[in-house]
């Protein structure tokens, strides 16, 4: 199934309840603990649509996005792809080259003993594709992004921008239904940020994927996404459109994050304390140790991820 025949309210992803845990040990005769990184997250991507999720770094933004291209399975809940199952950990062969991943670092993400044709034209050739196919449609990806006559030279020969520009050509290679944007550029500088940035809202127009895109920074966020999800500690506090959650946040997180934001932090939306450790969780809300506005059933009732307006969902009893 390729892009074009989806129906326009069909996600091409869809979570559902999912959870994600980590037993830890420290040591030969240490007691097990359980890090709890994702917790009962439930949402839908659909076609060609930019879904933002923003949070702390620790919030479990990465593990939400390494769930979702199948690289780790849930614990609990279910991935679905195109309303199917998504296989544990590869994706199965009827979905690979599917879902595809842009990392934060363009250093570390292409192979140094590569070609860029080659790391290019690698997960054609995962596919299935020919050699020959596979390397003729690399070089027309990475001209597409701007690149030009470099299939022959290797990662060390180009900058922090060309590096990834690289990297979001060997993930759109494939015409995947899905790209998670894990930090993409978060590494670069702010100059090189924007043409990045362009770079992948053309790609987005011309190929019609969708994006997850995760990262810490609001403003690359609002200019990216059409809908954020807001997460804490493991969770979603937070769900609404771009246009909803930067002219009315509801909840206190969403709050200091954007005030953080725009240099308007004041009493009522500073976060005081660090992110608490996901293995030794608070009880109720797990932001009432930083929220300003806490109240007793915070500190004892998880509150559940309400409707407050259509479309919009969060997760505070306050709200």
């Amino acid at each position: 199934m390729d892009n074009a025949s989806l129906k326009p309210d069909q996600p091409v992803l869809q979570l559902v309840e999912i959870s994600r845990s980590f037993t830890i040990k420290a040591g030969f005769l240490a007691e097990k603990k359980i890090l709890r990184a994702v917790e009962d997250v439930s949402f839908q991507l659909m076609r060609g649509e930019c879904l933002g999720l923003v949070g702390e770094s620790g919030c479990g933004k990465s593990t939400l996005g390494r769930l979702c291209s199948g690289l780790l399975p849930p614990t609990s809940g279910q991935v679905l792809f195109l309303g199917r199952d998504l296989p544990e950990a590869g994706c199965g062969s009827w979905a690979r080259g599917q879902i595809q991943m842009i990392f934060q670092d363009p250093f570390s993400s292409l192979n140094p003993r590569m070609t860029v044709g080659d790391s290019v034209a690698e997960p054609l050739l995962a596919q299935g594709v020919d050699a020959k196919v596979s390397q003729e449609q690399a070089c027309a990806m990475l001209a597409t992004v701007g690149l030009k006559d470099v299939e022959r030279r290797y990662p060390h020969e180009f900058s922090g921008g060309q590096r990834q520009r690289i990297a979001v050509a060997r993930a759109l290679v494939t015409k995947p239904h899905i790209v998670i944007c894990d930090e993409p550029v978060s590494a670069l500088d702010a100059s090189v940020q924007a043409q990045v940035l362009n770079l992948l809202c053309d790609m987005q127009e011309q190929f019609s994927p969708a994006y997850l895109f995760i990262s810490h920074d609001l403003n690359v966020v609002g200019f990216m996404c059409q809908r954020i999800l807001v997460m804490y500690l493991g969770r979603i506090v937070e769900a609404a459109s771009r246009d909803a959650i930067f002219s009315d946040p509801r909840h206190p997180y969403t709050k200091a994050l954007l005030a953080a934001r725009g240099g308007k932090a004041s009493t009522e939306t500073i976060l005081h304390g660090e992110l608490p450790s996901p293995i030794n969780q608070p009880l109720g809300c797990t932001f009432h140790p930083r929220c300003p506005k806490a109240v007793d059933i915070c500190r004892q009732n998880l509150p559940p991820l309400k409707e407050v307006s259509p479309g919009w969902m969060v997760r505070c009893h306050l709200a």
